[in-house]
C-alpha cells in the first residue's frame, strides 16, 4: 500500500455513492465549481462528439448519456460486452451503468483531467466471507444512511494499488466505521496494518456479491438541497440482475437426507426352544433380588420409628416446659395483679385530665360556634346611601359615554347640560356616601375577617363549595347540642363512679388504721371491690372514646358544611367591604375633582399658546436652515460665521424640543380631563387635536418634522425603508419611515399605540424597545417612528463580533423573554423576533425590537425567513398555514437559545409541541440563577478536560429529533 505522504492528510467531502458496507464514493466540497464547468463543457461538447468506434480504450475518458435524464457525464469503459453495448463507471460520481455504443462519445483533451469523486474504504474493517445476500443488502443501506448527500470528514490512513483510499469517516462526531462495526455489516481486522491482506481476503467475497446485486440508483445532480453533490439516476440493469439471479441459484445448497429407519428382524424360531431348569434358575434370581429389596425397606421403616419417638420425647419435654413457665407466669400475675391494676387505673385517671383540660373538640366546636354568631349576628349591613350612589353613577357614566359619541356641535350643548345636572345630584350621594361611610368600622371589621379566616382555616384546612341556605347553621347547633347532652351525662357517670370508688378507698384506709379505736365490720366496707373497680374503669373509657374518638362521616359532614358556610359569609362581607371602600374612594376623589371643575370648563389657551410659539420657532429655523444652505454655497463662505449660523440653529432646535416637551405636557393633562371629565374637548376644540394624540398612545406630535432635524441618512440598514439617524438633546435616535396612505395610516397608528400602551405599563423593565415619537413629513408620504438608536448591540452583530459570555448571554436573554411575556399580556405577538432586532443594551440588559407595524401579525410571521445555528426561525406550525400566535414566539426564542449547551433542558420544552410561555421560561432555573453564575474564565487559564456526559448526549439527540419532526429540518 503506498500513499504515505498523504497519511493522515484530514479532507470534506461529500458521499455519492455506495458500493458496500466498508466501501463508498465520494465529492470533495472543495470541487464543487468543477462540477458545474466539466457540466456546462460537456453538454456543449458532447452533442456535436463522435461516437467510439472500434474497441474502447479503458484507461480513456469518455463521454457518456445518462440512460434516465439524457445529460452527459464523463465516464470510463469498465467492460466490453457485446458489439453494441459497454458497461461503463461514472467517474465523477462513481456508479456505473450498462450503455448502447451510440451513447459513448469521444471529449476533448481538456475534459481529460481527474475525476471529482474518490472511492474510499473504512479502515480497519472487512467484510465477512460468510456474509449472505440478505446481510450484504441490509449493509450498503446502512452505510448510504450514513454517508450519502451528507458532509463527511475523512483522515487518511493509506492507499491501495487500484487507488482506494483507505481512511477513517465522522460525521458530526459520529465514527462511522464503529458504526457500522456495531450493526454486525463488517467485522474488524486483526490488526489496522494488515488491512491491505484483509482487503485481497475480501476481493473473492466482494467481487462475487457484486454479482449478486444490481448496482445502486444514484440521484440526479439537480436535488434542491445539494445540487452539487448529487449523482444522476439510472434504470435497473437486466443483464445484472439476471446474472445475479444465476449466480444465486447456482450456489443454492441443499441438506442431506434423513436415514431411513431400519425394519425389524425377523425372529428365529430356534431361540424359542428354552429348556425348563433354565427358566426356573432365573425366577429364583428374581425373588432372591426383591427379598433383598424386602429387608432393605425394613431396616428404613424401623430406623423412622425410633426417629419419630425421639421427636415425641422432645415435643413432650417442650409442652411440660411451656406448661410450668405459664403456670408461674399466671402465678406472678396473681402476685402482683393489684398493683397494675391500680397503675392502669391511675394512667386513666391522668389521660382523662389531660383531656378535660385541653378539650380540643369541644373548643373546635366553640370556636365553630362562635365563628357562626360572628359571620351571623356581627354582620355590616350596607350602607342606605350605597345603592343610591350606583344608580346615580351609572347616569352619570351614560351622559359622559352619549358625549363622548355625539359628533354634532349643536346637540353637544343640550347633552352637557344633562350631564351637569346630573353630576349635582352625584355630588350630593357621593356627600352622602362618605359621611355614611366615615361612621362604619370598615378595617376594624376587615381586620377581624382576615383573623377569624385564618384562624379557621388551620383547623379545618380549605374549605369547598358552600351550601346557601340558613338550615346549614341550624343543623350545627341541633347537632352540637344533643352532642355536648351526651358527653354531660358520660361525665356525671364518670364523676359519680370516680366518687364511689374514692369513697370506698377511704373506708379501706379507716379499716387499717391501727391507731383508730373505731371498730368496723371489715366484710362491710371491702363489700364488691372488684365491681367498683370495673365500673370506674368502664366510665373512665367511655369518657375518653367519647372525647378522643373523630366524626364519624355523617357529622364530619355537619361541621364542614358549616364551615364552609362560615367561609362563604366571610368572603361575601369581605367583598362587600371591598365595594364599599372603593366606592368612598372614587367618591372621594371625585368630590375633590368636582369642587374644582364643578359649573366651568378648561381652556386651551396654554396649549393654543405653545403651539403658536412651536409654529414661529419652526418658521425661524427653516429661515436659518436656507440661510446655511445658501451661505455655504456663496463666495463669500467664512468658518467663522458658519460655526455662529450652526450655534443659532442648533439654540433653534434645542427650544422647539423644549416647547414640543411643554405641549405633551399640556396633551396630558388634557388627556386625563378627557377620560375623567369633559369628553366633550376634542369635538370643541378640534383645532388642538387632542383625539389624534389620545389614539396614539400620546406618540403622534405635528409639531416636530423630519425636514427640521439634523438626520443623517443609514444607508447600511436602509434595506426596506428609509432610516436616518438623528439626536435629541445629547441621545442618538433613529427614524424609521413608514409608508402610509389614508387607509393605512388609521391602522399603523393603532398597532404602534397598543405597543406604546404595552410598554407604558412597567416602562424600562417592560424589555419592550420604547417608541419616543410618531411624526409626519411634509414633502414625503411617509410617518416616521422614532425610538432609541443602540449601535452595534443587535444580538447578530454581538455574537458574529464579540460574542456575549454565558453569564451576559443569560441576563440578556432573560430580558427578552421578560420582552415577550409584556407582547403576549397585552395579546400582541411579535412574528418576527431574530437576531437583528434583539438588542444587548451594555451587554446585560436584553430588549425586544419593535416590528414592522404596517403589517399584520401573519403578514410579519409569513417574512419572517430568518435562520440561527442552522434552526429556521419559522415555528412547524406556521409553515403548516397557521396563524401567529405566542408559541411561534416563544419557537423563534428557544432559536435564539440553541447555541448554548446550559439550556438544553429548556429547549426541550420550547421546541416540542406544547411549548412553555414566556412567563413559565423566567421561572426556569437557569434565569433564576443568573448572578450565582460564575464568571468565563481569562485568556491563558487552564483548565481540565471535562467528558461528555451521556445525559448531554441525549438532550442534544432529543433537541434534533425534536426539530426534525416538528418541521425544522436545519437543511430548509
Amino acid at each position: 500500500m503506498d500513499g504515505d505522504a498523504e497519511r493522515d492528510k484530514v479532507e470534506d467531502v461529500v458521499g455519492c455513492h455506495v458500493e458496500d458496507a466498508v466501501t463508498f464514493w465520494a465529492q470533495n466540497v472543495s470541487r464543487c465549481n468543477d462540477l458545474l464547468k466539466l457540466s456546462c463543457a460537456l453538454a456543449e461538447a458532447c452533442p456535436q462528439a463522435n461516437a467510439v468506434f472500434g474497441k474502447p480504450d479503458f484507461s480513456k475518458i469518455y463521454g457518456g448519456c445518462f440512460s434516465e435524464d439524457g445529460c452527459w457525464y464523463r465516464c470510463m469503459v469498465q467492460q466490453e460486452i457485446n458489439s453494441e453495448k459497454c458497461q461503463v463507471l461514472y467517474i465523477d460520481y462513481g456508479n456505473s451503468e450498462v450503455l448502447n455504443r451510440s451513447d459513448i462519445v469521444e471529449i476533448p483533451p481538456n475534459l481529460q483531467c481527474p475525476s471529482v469523486a474518490k472511492k474510499y474504504r473504512l479502515w480497519g474493517l472487512q467484510i465477512p466471507t460468510d456474509q449472505n445476500l440478505n446481510m450484504f443488502d441490509e449493509g450498503k443501506k446502512f452505510l448510504s444512511s450514513l454517508v450519502f448527500e451528507k458532509e463527511i470528514k475523512i483522515c487518511h490512513k493509506g492507499k491501495h494499488e487500484d487507488g482506494t483510499i483507505i481512511a477513517r469517516a465522522e460525521y458530526e462526531k459520529i465514527d462511522i466505521g464503529e458504526e457500522v462495526a456495531k450493526a454486525g455489516f463488517a467485522e474488524k481486522c486483526t490488526s489496522p496494518g494488515n488491512a491491505k491482506d484483509a482487503e485481497e481476503r475480501e476481493v473473492d467475497v466482494m467481487q462475487n456479491q457484486h454479482r449478486k446485486i444490481k448496482v445502486s440508483v444514484p440521484l440526479w445532480l439537480n436535488r434542491s438541497d445539494h445540487a452539487l453533490y448529487g449523482i444522476p439516476r439510472r434504470r435497473c440493469d437486466q443483464v445484472a440482475a439476471s446474472t445475479r439471479n444465476q449466480n444465486f441459484t447456482g450456489n443454492r445448497a441443499f441438506a442431506p437426507k434423513e436415514k431411513m429407519p431400519a425394519s425389524n428382524s425377523v425372529p428365529d424360531t430356534r431361540l424359542a426352544q428354552i429348556r425348563p431348569d433354565q427358566k426356573l434358575s432365573e425366577d429364583k434370581e428374581v425373588l432372591r433380588r426383591e427379598n433383598v429389596n424386602l429387608l432393605e425397606r425394613q431396616k428404613e421403616l424401623e430406623l423412622k420409628v425410633k426417629q419419630l419417638k425421639r421427636e415425641l420425647q422432645v415435643c413432650g419435654n417442650k409442652e411440660k416446659e411451656a406448661s410450668k413457665k405459664t403456670a408461674e407466669s399466671f402465678e406472678e400475675t396473681l402476685h402482683t395483679y393489684i398493683g397494675t391494676k391500680m397503675r392502669n387505673l391511675a394512667a386513666k385517671v391522668k389521660a382523662l385530665k389531660e383531656v378535660r383540660h385541653t378539650n380540643k373538640n369541644s373548643r373546635s366546636r366553640e370556636q365553630l360556634s362562635q365563628s357562626i354568631k360572628v359571620v351571623t349576628e356581627e354582620c355590616l349591613s350596607v350602607p342606605c346611601s350605597l345603592e343610591k350612589l350606583q344608580k346615580i353613577w351609572t347616569e352619570y357614566d351614560l351622559a359622559q359615554e352619549r358625549i363622548q359619541l355625539c359628533r354634532n356641535v349643536d346637540e353637544i350643548d343640550e347633552l352637557i347640560a344633562k350631564r351637569n345636572e346630573v353630576q349635582q345630584h352625584l355630588y350630593s350621594a357621593a356627600e352622602e356616601l362618605i359621611s355614611e361611610v366615615d361612621q362604619l368600622p370598615l378595617s376594624e371589621r376587615s381586620r377581624t375577617l382576615q383573623e377569624l379566616s385564618a384562624s379557621l382555616e388551620m383547623v379545618y384546612g380549605q374549605g369547598s363549595e358552600a351550601d346557601d341556605s340558613e338550615e346549614v347553621f341550624q343543623q350545627f347547633f341541633t347537632w352540637k347540642s344533643l352532642k355536648m347532652k351526651k358527653l354531660i351525662s358520660i361525665r356525671n357517670d364518670t364523676d359519680t363512679a370516680v366518687q364511689i370508688f374514692a369513697d370506698w378507698f377511704s373506708g379501706i384506709l379507716k379499716c387499717f388504721d391501727l391507731m383508730s379505736e373505731a371498730s368496723s365490720d371489715l366484710e362491710k366496707v371491702i363489700g364488691n371491690a372488684d365491681e367498683i373497680l370495673k365500673k370506674v374503669e368502664l366510665a373512665i373509657c367511655e369518657e375518653l372514646d367519647t372525647d378522643l374518638n373523630e366524626p364519624d362521616e355523617a357529622e364530619k359532614g355537619i361541621i364542614m358544611s358549616a364551615y364552609n358556610k362560615v367561609m362563604y359569609n366571610v368572603r361575601q362581607e369581605q367583598s362587600m367591604i371591598a365595594v364599599i371602600q372603593n366606592r368612598y374612594l372614587a367618591s372621594v376623589e371625585f368630590k375633590k375633582q368636582a369642587e374644582e371643575w364643578l359649573n366651568r370648563r378648561p381652556n386651551l389657551n396654554s396649549l393654543l399658546s405653545i403651539k403658536k410659539t412651536v409654529k414661529s420657532l419652526k418658521a425661524q429655523l427653516r429661515w436659518k436652515l436656507v440661510e446655511k444652505n445658501n451661505f455655504e454655497e456663496s463666495d463669500d463662505y467664512s468658518e467663522f460665521e458658519m460655526t455662529g449660523i450652526k450655534e443659532e440653529i442648533a439654540q433653534l432646535r434645542n427650544r422647539v424640543l423644549q416647547e414640543i416637551a411643554k405641549e405633551k405636557e399640556e396633551y396630558e393633562k388634557l388627556t386625563y380631563l378627557v377620560q375623567k371629565w369633559f369628553p366633550e374637548l376634542p369635538l370643541l376644540y378640534p383645532e388642538a387635536g387632542i383625539l389624534n394624540y389620545m389614539n396614539s398612545g400620546g406618540l403622534l406630535t405635528h409639531s416636530l418634522e423630519r425636514d427640521l432635524l439634523d438626520a443623517e441618512p443609514m444607508k447600511e440598514l436602509s434595506t426596506k425603508r428609509p432610516l436616518v439617524c438623528s439626536e435629541i438633546q445629547g441621545r442618538k435616535v433613529l427614524l424609521k419611515g413608514y409608508s402610509v396612505d389614508v387607509s393605512s395610516e388609521a391602522k399603523v397608528i393603532e398597532r404602534v399605540a397598543k405597543y406604546h400602551r404595552a410598554w407604558d405599563q412597567r416602562k424600562e423593565k417592560s424589555g419592550l424597545l420604547q417608541l419616543l415619537f410618531l411624526l409626519f413629513c411634509k414633502s414625503d408620504p411617509l410617518v416616521y417612528l422614532m425610538v432609541p438608536y443602540y449601535p452595534g448591540a443587535s444580538l447578530g452583530a454581538l455574537q458574529a463580533d464579540t460574542p456575549l459570555t454565558l453569564e451576559e448571554a443569560l441576563k440578556v436573554m432573560k430580558g427578552v423573554a421578560q420582552g415577550l411575556q409584556t407582547l403576549h399580556g397585552a395579546n400582541l405577538v411579535h412574528g418576527s423576533l431574530h437576531g437583528n432586532n434583539v438588542f444587548a443594551v451594555n451587554r446585560k440588559q436584553g430588549i425586544v425590537g419593535d416590528f414592522d407595524f404596517t403589517k399584520s401579525e401573519e403578514q410579519r410571521a409569513a417574512a419572517n425567513t430568518m435562520v440561527v445555528s442552522t434552526l429556521s426561525l419559522v415555528s412547524p406550525e406556521l409553515k403548516m398555514g397557521q396563524p401567529a400566535s405566542p408559541a411561534s414566539d416563544m419557537y423563534a426564542y428557544g432559536c435564539l437559545l440553541f447555541w448554548d449547551d446550559k439550556v438544553k433542558s429548556l429547549l426541550l420544552n420550547l421546541f416540542c409541541c406544547n411549548r412553555l410561555t414566556a412567563e413559565q421560561v423566567l421561572k426556569d432555573d437557569c434565569f433564576l440563577v443568573v448572578d450565582a453564575i460564575p464568571v468565563s474564565p481569562q485568556p491563558g487559564e487552564e483548565h481540565e478536560p471535562r467528558e461528555e456526559h451521556e445525559s448531554e448526549k441525549t438532550d442534544e439527540k432529543k433537541i434534533m429529533q425534536l426539530t426534525e419532526e416538528n418541521g425544522a429540518n436545519p437543511t430548509q
